[in-house]
């Protein structure tokens, strides 16, 4: 039987490692953007405008996820709120 004393954290533990996850390829997608850009910059204009949309489309498909995942949107998704 279960000490009723005992908190349970596994659920606090696989929080953290999603976040720590999310964080990780934040800075990954931020590193590889970086570079992209002087990438494209040195291609010209219209490399530069391709990867502006890319961008864009990126942008939109995130913003959808987080929308539909954080509870207490507007959507009725679920995620934390700040007060």
């Amino acid at each position: 039987m279960a000490d009723p004393n005992q908190l349970d954290t596994s659920k606090l533990e696989a929080s953290v490692a999603a976040v720590e996850t999310v964080d990780g390829s934040a800075s990954t997608l931020l590193t590889q953007l970086a570079q992209a850009i002087r990438d494209a910059a040195a291609q010209g204009t219209a490399a530069v405008n391709a990867l502006a949309d890319r961008i864009d489309a990126a942008n939109a498909s995130l913003a959808a996820a987080l929308q539909a995942n954080t509870p207490g949107a507007p959507d009725g998704g679920g995620g934390l709120r700040s007060k």
